[in-house]
């Protein structure tokens, strides 16, 4: 991997990130594009870049986040996010080899494609809208739901937020609640894949970190455009867009992989 390479799939990070179509899968996609050859390094990458779009949460929500008189909101996300770490750990070794495959992605956003297809009229009552009436319960289950993401191609955004309005939150506020929760579960997954990689390579090079640092520091930038679009996007049209982009990109994709072009 190269500069150029690290600032572009910043970028695909960065905007892909917050909607519901898996910024693993399309940065997966990218690489492969790019001809980046699959190596421990590319792999802790592929982690460890989401962080950088996910703090430009922690920026624009700044008041709340830091909002220490409202311990509760903190208590909230720690439950919501043991699921996916105890799950994420247990599951390490299989989680790295899917971000292997190809034909996971392509299956992945076919699947979820047709699912945002129907969502919206599948879950119609929404009585929860904002983070301060979700209780402790519907906390950890949109956490549960949060887990089908560690499959590459199947989305953390569109995940947490379908499990948000399956307990009753609004699109809006079941897609603030998942950039919240967004923040601990990616702030482990990468300190977690970082010290991995650390200890069984004997440390980073310097031209690791410059990639790490570059590629955190777009995806950073173009996360902070693409958060307050998205929100307005998702409240006016929904996701069946977002199902028929999914579902046109995992028919490609098979195409490609049946053709020989993408491994």
């Amino acid at each position: 991997m190269d500069t150029l390479q690290s600032i572009i799939i910043g970028i695909v990070e960065g905007l892909t990130e917050f909607l519901p179509i898996s910024s693993t899968g399309h940065m997966i996609i990218t690489e492969k594009a790019l001809g980046v050859t699959e190596t421990d390094f590319v792999k802790a990458f592929t982690v460890a870049i989401q962080l950088g779009a996910i703090l430009a949460v922690v920026v624009l929500y700044a008041k709340k986040f830091f909002n220490f008189s409202r311990w509760q909101f903190y208590v909230k996300l720690m439950a919501a996010v043991i699921p996916a770490l105890v799950l994420g750990f247990l599951f390490s070794k299989k989680i790295d080899a899917f971000l292997e495959s190809s034909l996971t992605v392509a299956i992945s956003m076919l699947a979820g494609g047709v699912i945002l297809l129907f969502i919206d009229n599948v879950f119609k009552t929404h009585t929860i809208d904002s983070e301060e009436k979700v209780s402790y319960p519907k906390a950890v289950i949109i956490g549960i739901w949060q887990c089908l993401a560690l499959i590459p191609g199947v989305s953390r955004s569109a995940a947490s937020i379908i499990g948000g309005m399956q307990q009753k939150l609004t699109r809006s506020a079941a897609a603030e609640f998942s950039f919240f929760l967004a923040v601990p579960t990616m702030l482990a997954a990468t300190g977690y894949k970082l010290l991995k990689y650390y200890k069984e390579s004997g440390g980073f090079k310097s031209e690791e970190i410059k990639l790490l640092a570059i590629g955190n520091i777009v995806a950073f930038v173009v996360a902070m455009l693409a958060i307050k679009l998205f929100i307005g996007f998702l409240k006016k049209y929904g996701f069946r867009i977002w199902g028929i982009y999914r579902i046109i990109l995992g028919v490609i994709l098979l195409v490609l992989i049946w053709k020989g072009v993408i491994s």
